[in-house]
């Protein structure tokens, strides 16, 4: 017997879902709207001062642009009903847009090194470097309240596209205050090979982001298994809602994106029909639901021959 949260009635739990779709394609909407705008700003400072430090947080901007665009696209891919191509949905677009921005975060990095490289070789000293360092920190300000506000939500819509986004917006926001720092130093002690110097920094600190970011949405495209926390509470919840069951063992869980599944098999009294077996199912369902908004579950019912003694004991 197999049960899925998409057999549930529709009401509330999917008017939620399509309210956080909805959510989620402002945020990702929003985000591209405000990487245009840091970048205007960063590369003004470039433009008034000639730095190359600056040059290079200009660049890991145009990357965030092209990555909020491809994320736009991945969430709104995501969010496609599930259909006969895609009978389990849609939902791991989110985490091809994190791994295609790991991917041009590593471009923009070697970018930044070739024109670093080129700088230190003939150092400069900075042109205007005071209104530079202030427009530059005017876009600093905007990436921190953005990324924060981001990354909290990113969490709360289950966004691996968020938050590779938020996650990649924060990065820059460390380099971005680093190069402030570097480069008020460079002005006080007039040491024009500090600036090159920092635009290396930059490229090998976006290059540890671009890692991370690519490393971690692979786990997800591998069918990680939900946090321990999280696949913890399946257990008990299956645990404490199975009355009249035996055991329950074989249980997996995976997550994609926002998307989670439950799978197991639930060991029954030889005895017990077909209809109270079901009732079971239907009140376990209806508890992992209520936990795991929009969690599909499917469940295969054994009779008691097939208990394994070694899986989740019923309370």
């Amino acid at each position: 017997m197999t049960t899925s949260a998409a057999d549930q009635p529709a009401g509330r739990p999917r008017a939620s879902l399509a309210q956080r779709e909805r959510a989620t394609l402002r945020l990702a909407i929003a985000t591209v709207a405000v990487a245009v705008i840091v970048l205007g700003l960063k590369y003004a400072a470039y433009a008034v001062t000639g730095s190359i430090a600056l040059f290079s947080d200009a660049l890991e901007s145009i990357v965030n642009v092209v990555a909020g665009l491809v994320a736009l696209w991945a969430v709104h891919v995501s969010h496609q009903p599930a259909d006969a191509g895609h009978p389990f949905g849609h939902h791991k677009a989110e985490y091809f847009s994190a791994v295609v921005e790991g991917v041009l975060i590593v471009l923009a990095a070697l970018l930044i090194l070739r024109e670093a490289w080129g700088a230190w070789q003939e150092p400069r000293l900075l042109d205007a470097p005071l209104m530079g360092l202030a427009i530059n920190g005017v876009a600093t300000l905007v990436n921190v309240c953005w990324a924060t506000f981001l990354l909290r939500k990113a969490r709360e819509l289950r966004s691996p596209a968020l938050d590779a986004d938020g996650r990649h917006i924060m990065a820059d926001v460390v380099t971005s205050v680093g190069v402030l720092v570097g480069l008020v130093l460079a002005v006080l002690t007039g040491w024009a090979a500090l600036d090159p110097a920092l635009a290396a920094l930059v490229a090998l600190n976006i290059l540890r982001e671009g890692f991370n970011v690519v490393t971690k949405s692979l786990s997800g495209l591998l069918d990680e298994a939900m946090e321990p926390a999280d696949d913890l509470r399946v257990r008990e919840i299956v645990s404490m809602n199975g009355d009249g069951a035996i055991e329950v063992h074989d249980l997996k869980t995976r997550a994609a994106g926002r998307a989670v599944f439950i799978e197991f098999h639930m060991v029954v009294p030889s005895e017990m029909t077909v209809g109270d077996a079901h009732v079971i199912c239907d009140r376990v369902e209806a508890a992992l639901e209520a936990e795991f908004e929009g969690a599909v579950v499917t469940i295969h019912v054994e009779p008691e021959e097939e208990a394994k003694r070694t899986g989740v004991p019923i309370l």
